[in-house]
């Protein structure tokens, strides 16, 4: 079930309030119950079989968390639970989303079929569930969060319908005490409703405008350059229609979940703090998907000895490391592993050049860097194979005879320039557009800020019932 669709907007999420509001504050573990019911609801509309192993992966670290985190256990034995844990969940997540890359590539580099392809699913939101199951498990045996001896809390903690299928990732520690008592405060539900309408808006107006763009251009770059010559124009149009396409997808999605998450009076953490505006590509990664960032940074890379080494080889290997695994967390293909390697490159540039230490200096050409790796590491990431990729690269440089000028790419600006605009206004954060709206003399009165939320939904409504267009990148994953 998508946070954007007709069935959740107007069907599932008023059910679930008006239920969870009418047994009230005091009881507590009843809301708990209803939320857990209705996040299974909520899992098992789009994946009803795969809702049996959502069921299993909970009750599987609900038993690793009682051995890892039990005072009468052994250090031994809870060391080897929690080396059991990490392989039945990393085990769970190989089968489901990497057997198959597995057996193509093994078959590939043979030059023949020497193993059959599966035909398992990738279940919804596979990767953030189990991440946050793991979490759980190392931080109990860790001693940074308490161990969960009620199973149903634990399992509200997993499927907690508005961070389920696409995060954020949510640390136990971070949680716990919501799940026994919390505030559902007029202020903090208002907010969270406006949160959404927010990224609800930012999703199907302006994510889904760029996608439209996108789509259409990358979808030329597959007839080859044999077939149809795309401009460089046009190639640079659709490159920056992605960029801003995965940006608004992902953070609408992570503002619906927080704010989601306020209306039950439960309180996430950020996961995207405008990261376009960074100048370099470590800053770009503290603001880019922070929930992932910091759970390679808490469970790898400061395990394997981060930077906190006597040789300098280790800090490479160890970031090499994160960076393989963060290209491979994304998709089971060789452009996910390239995606991730081309960050790691400027990473480790940057770290042994001291070009963070810069900072101050030449900050228009920082930016202007920062922004050309990262819209070439989009390319990576949205093309099917290394052929796309390449072939979209040419295009962009004029390599393929190509020519630059395009009427096409002049269209899609001239009839998306309000899109463009919007979705552009969206990358800066709200103290710089405050600044825009003030030398523009435009100021929202407070009073009609509610009416405005309400108007935003309707427009979204209409947007729903009027298009089909409606994907998800996070989906992928």
């Amino acid at each position: 079930m998508l946070f954007s669709s007709v069935v959740f907007l107007l069907y599932f999420l008023p059910v679930v309030l008006v239920l969870y509001y009418s047994v009230g504050r005091r009881h507590i573990r009843a809301q708990n119950g209803l939320l857990l019911i209705a996040s299974l609801i909520f899992y098992a509309w789009g994946e009803p079989k795969n809702v049996l192993l959502l069921a299993f992966s909970c009750l599987a670290n609900y038993l690793f968390g009682l051995v890892a985190g039990g005072e009468r256990f052994s250090g031994k034995t809870r060391r080897s639970f929690l080396i059991v844990s990490v392989i039945f969940n990393l085990g769970v997540l190989f089968c489901f989303k990497y057997l198959n890359f597995a057996v193509q590539t093994v078959n590939g580099l043979a030059g023949r079929t020497l193993l059959p392809e599966t035909k398992l699913a990738l279940p919804l939101g596979i990767s953030f569930f189990t991440f946050q199951a793991m979490s759980y498990v190392i931080d109990v045996y860790r001693g940074d969060a308490p161990v969960q001896k009620n199973f149903f809390d634990l399992a509200l903690y997993i499927c907690l319908f508005p961070q389920l299928v696409a995060g954020p990732i949510v640390r136990y520690n971070e949680i716990q005490q919501q799940l026994g008592s919390r505030q559902e405060t007029l202020d903090r539900v208002c907010g969270g409703m406006c949160r959404f309408v927010q990224g609800l808006a930012k999703k199907l107006l302006l994510a889904n405008s760029m996608g439209a763009i996108a789509d259409a251009v990358f979808g030329l770059t597959r007839l080859w350059h044999i077939q149809y010559l795309v401009p460089a124009a046009l190639a640079w149009v659709g490159a920056a229609a992605y960029m801003l396409q995965i940006y608004l997808d992902f953070s609408a999605y992570s503002d619906m979940a927080i704010g989601l998450g306020g209306m039950f009076g439960f309180s996430f953490c950020e996961n995207f703090n405008y990261p376009y505006v960074a100048d370099s590509i470590n800053e770009f990664w503290r603001h880019w998907h922070i929930s992932l960032t910091r759970w390679f940074r808490e469970y790898l890379y400061f395990p394997l000895g981060g930077s906190r080494t006597r040789n300098a080889d280790f800090m490479v290997r160890n970031l090499l490391i994160v960076w393989l695994c963060t290209g491979i967390w994304h998709g089971a293909n060789w452009t996910f592993v390239l995606w991730g390697l081309w960050n790691f490159l400027f990473a480790v540039l940057e770290r042994v050049t001291g070009f963070d230490e810069w900072e101050g200096k030449g900050a228009l050409w920082r930016h202007i860097y920062a922004l050309l790796v990262i819209l070439v590491g989009w390319i990576l990431f949205r093309s099917d194979n290394l052929y796309c990729f390449f072939e979209y690269m040419a295009n962009l440089f004029c390599l393929n005879g190509n020519g630059f000028f395009s009427a096409e790419a002049w269209m899609f600006l001239r009839e998306n320039w309000l899109w463009f605009a919007g979705s552009l206004l969206a990358c800066v954060p709200p103290e710089t557009r405050g600044t825009l709206a003030k030398r523009l003399r435009l100021k929202l009165p407070p009073a009609l800020y509610p009416a405005a939320m309400l108007v935003l939904l309707a427009v979204c409504i209409i947007y729903l019932v009027r298009s089909d267009y409606n994907p998800f990148i996070y989906f992928n994953f």
